[in-house]
């Protein structure tokens, strides 16, 4: 039978039956997204999307997601642990810098076994990493020094949200919430998620840095998750700030105000973040108190310790005084 009876009888156009595809080839798409892939290994196709386009490769997202599926790049789910479940209490937002950090500690070990903890600080408003804070042992008098340092570099929040940890409510933190007259928010026991933010950026720190690497020392450890820090802020693009990183986002909400004067709380967003750019790739020199200051630096002859009472005995006797209770909203 001919061509031309077959396609009438199926009513099929001839031209149809001749085409042949025209697709260029996708060789360098492909090529560069391996290479992403490689570099950011738990990056999803959206993330690496973007990070393409950063790059000048433009490509539609069904495009990207049939490359990066025959590519094999698919990210693989890591075994979790069991998370308790209840309600979730609602957690107010931040609308401007500055007005909610929210911070939480990790736990990990090095290549001996040794454990250590990292202390995290994020500004809840443009998700920028504040500072870490990495040691063997991590007493409330630390935090204290820690925390004075962060707001001599980026200002005083209004609040401050954590969980119950024994760190955060001994005698040291409460005396130091009292002077400074920050208000300070405990969640509920047992409930994460009424610290989402710190939850999420807990995640990723995990997921992206301390499960793919193996540290050899402190040193190291510091070295790498501080780097890992200044990538978060100045790099990694953030899907809920629309795939911009904190830096452009709070220099996008500074420029939104129309020249407004910033207030107490703003100021410091002005002034700190060319400081902290200026800091990619090195320690922290003169411009700022290093975040990363040993256990014994000097402050305190031996390493702090609960010696002025039980720190639950204090937290139950602010939970007493309901008249003054400034942690709850």
């Amino acid at each position: 039978m001919s061509e031309r009876r077959a396609t009438r009888l199926l009513s099929v156009d001839r031209s149809a039956v001749r085409y042949e595809k025209k697709r260029r080839g996708d060789d360098a798409e492909r090529a560069l997204l391996k290479e992403l892939a490689a570099e950011r290994r738990r990056f999803g196709y959206r993330r690496l999307r973007e990070m393409a386009r950063r790059r000048g490769i433009v490509m539609n997202l069904k495009k990207v997601w049939r490359l990066y599926r025959e590519e094999g790049l698919k990210v693989r789910r890591r075994g979790g642990r069991k998370r308790a479940i209840g309600t979730r209490a609602p957690l107010e937002k931040a609308r401007r810098p500055n007005a909610i950090w929210v911070l939480d500690f990790v736990s990990d070990a090095l290549e001996s076994g040794r454990r250590f903890r990292v202390f995290n600080v994020e500004d809840q408003f443009t998700r920028r990493g504040l500072g870490v804070e990495i040691d063997t042992s991590l007493p409330g008098k630390r935090i204290v020094r820690v925390l004075d340092r962060l707001v001599a570099v980026w200002g005083k929040p209004a609040m401050i949200v954590s969980d119950n940890g024994t760190e955060l409510t001994s005698n040291a933190m409460l005396r130091w919430t009292t002077e400074s007259g920050i208000d300070w928010h405990y969640i509920a026991p047992g409930k994460p998620m009424q610290n989402g933010f710190m939850e999420s950026f807990n995640g990723k720190l995990r997921d992206e840095c301390l499960n793919e690497h193996v540290f050899g020392s402190l040193v190291e450890a510091r070295r790498v998750i501080e780097a890992w820090r200044i990538d978060y802020n100045e790099v990694r693009p953030h899907s809920s700030l629309r795939y911009q990183t904190p830096e452009e986002f709070a220099a996008a909400w500074r420029a939104s105000q129309n020249g407004k004067e910033p207030n107490g709380s703003d100021a410091p967003f002005t002034s700190a973040c060319p400081r902290a750019r200026g800091c990619q790739g090195q320690a922290f020199g003169a411009l700022r108190a290093s975040l990363t200051a040993p256990a014994r630096d000097g402050v305190e002859p031996m390493r702090p310790g609960r010696q002025d009472g039980s720190a639950g005995a204090e937290q139950k006797d602010c939970d007493e005084d309901q008249s003054v209770n400034r942690f709850n909203l």
